[in-house]
């Protein structure tokens, strides 16, 4: 019975057993990783980790809470980007008021768009109305010049010629551009006679040269 006791613990115990080396500890009991150790983790050397341990252990943990505060030149990148990613409340406040003073522009400007559109939408609706009467007068006018036109080539063919042969179009084409030059001349000839009468017309003569005379 212990001749199969002492085998089977024989048999259990490895040839070669492996044996991890020690964990340093400082006096107060707390793990202090070893920076000469190769198979020391590099996160453990870090910054971060050495706050770690001395906010859980204190001084028990054996760093230097000066060691821990950034130098001047990382202060200043922390306050760089702290400014940049992070602004202060008056920052805040200002670009808050700044885009609520846009904002209200904006509004003011879109509102006072509305209402110049709004005062001006009977006077669009007159001028449109009177743009829609000329183009329906000047399309009856042209019906009226158009019939005139063939009632004339009628008399100058008679009856016997089709309304749809080159002759008579060719009629009607020619007396339109002769009443077109006719209307013409006589536009010119009024505009002149209206400016003739203007120049003999005398000045109306003022109250102080009245005085004066």
């Amino acid at each position: 019975m212990e001749r199969a006791c002492s085998w089977l613990l024989r048999a259990a115990t490895p040839a070669r057993g492996y044996r991890a080396g020690p964990l340093k500890y400082s006096l107060g009991g707390v793990y202090q990783p070893d920076p000469d150790d190769p198979s020391t983790p590099k996160w453990q050397l870090q910054p971060a980790y050495k706050a770690k341990m001395f906010g859980r252990y204190g001084s028990a943990s054996g760093v230097d809470p000066a060691r821990l505060w950034p130098s001047p030149e990382q202060l200043r990148e922390m306050e760089a980007e702290e400014r940049e990613w992070y602004p202060g409340l008056r920052e805040m406040e200002a670009a808050l008021d700044e885009k609520e003073r846009e904002e209200k522009r904006q509004r003011v400007q879109r509102e006072k768009l509305i209402k110049a559109k709004m005062a001006k939408m009977p006077q669009l609706i007159a001028e449109w109305q009177q743009e829609k009467a000329a183009r329906k007068q000047q399309v009856k006018e042209e019906k009226a010049q158009r019939a005139r036109l063939v009632a004339k080539a009628h008399e100058h063919f008679g009856n016997k010629v089709n309304p749809s042969s080159p002759q008579f179009q060719e009629l009607v084409q020619e007396l339109d551009r002769k009443e077109r030059k006719e209307r013409k001349l006589l536009k010119k000839q009024q505009k002149e006679a209206a400016e003739q009468a203007a120049a003999k017309t005398p000045a109306p003569v003022s109250a102080g040269e009245d005085l004066a005379a």
